[in-house]
């Protein structure tokens, strides 16, 4: 039964977690930590991490058919957020469990509440940024053009912290890493949400290998994380296939109400 519930919550997650571009960590992760309360968060984080690292590679694969990933801006910030990733891995090991809540209910309602005040619709057009922002021309498989214009140190900044943070929670990194692409980086949003899950996919891998190597991914993680991936990779094709009917700024808001529900649902069962 329990086998048959991994299933159905890989599936779950894989569907919303590649519909708003954030490798479903930031659901799963609640719900390990529900589902095994008698855990210590590297064994949780370890299987999080791998599940995101399916997720992600399989919505990657769905994007990609869609054109709508920026390759170049994905393997940048995926380089940057590698150092971070590992150090996160290994420092979750010095957190115990119940401050390691604390603080995941905290990071999730703060990062909701600025996503849901602070979201932008559109990008703004390259030609308003000065020349040595790194611009972007992108046109997916529905013909739409996308133009646009970032800061490349801002976006390494980012992805350095986001690599960190998102190793040591085990949520991935979707999650912070698409509304400040969006907010701080000027990408739009459906561009964003597929190069989060290219990068996604990378940092994923990073943190995993981090965790076998350091011996807290263990057999019974490796099997957990067989069921969860086996719902993860059919939901995230039918989540890549959902983004295209849904506006991006809807996508955002409903991201931004999960995330709060959750991190105020961890933090109060942390503190009580």
């Amino acid at each position: 039964m329990l086998n048959i519930s991994l299933i159905i919550i890989g599936f779950l997650v894989g569907t919303f977690g590649t519909l708003v571009g954030a490798g479903g960590g930031f659901i799963l992760m609640p719900v390990l930590l529900l589902m095994f309360p008698g855990s210590n968060p590297e064994f949780l984080t370890g299987i999080s991490l791998a599940v995101v690292f399916f997720n992600a590679s399989s919505g990657s694969i769905a994007y990609s058919r869609m054109k709508k990933i920026d390759y170049r801006s994905g393997f940048v910030f995926s380089v940057a957020a590698i150092p971070g990733a590992i150090i996160g891995a290994y420092s979750v090991n010095y957190i115990n469990r119940n401050l390691f809540n604390i603080i995941f209910g905290i990071i999730l309602s703060i990062v909701s509440v600025f996503l849901f005040f602070k979201t932008k619709s559109n990008a703004k057009p390259a030609e308003q940024f000065p020349e040595h922002y790194k611009k972007r021309f992108i046109i997916d498989s529905d013909d739409n053009e996308y133009y646009y214009a970032f800061e490349n140190k801002t976006g390494i900044l980012v992805s350095v912290a986001v690599g960190f943070i998102s190793s040591m929670l085990g949520i991935g990194g979707g999650i912070i890493h698409v509304p400040a692409m969006v907010n701080l980086l000027n990408f739009p949003v459906h561009i964003a949400t597929a190069t989060s899950h290219f990068i996604l996919a990378i940092m994923a891998f990073t943190g995993t290998l981090t965790h076998i190597l350091n011996g807290t991914f263990t057999w019974e993680s490796a099997v957990k994380t067989m069921y969860l991936a086996v719902g993860v990779i059919a939901g995230a094709q039918l989540g890549a296939m959902l983004s295209k009917k849904i506006h991006g700024k809807i996508i955002l808001k409903v991201l931004a109400a999960a995330l709060f529900l959750v991190g105020v649902r961890i933090f109060l069962l942390s503190i009580i």
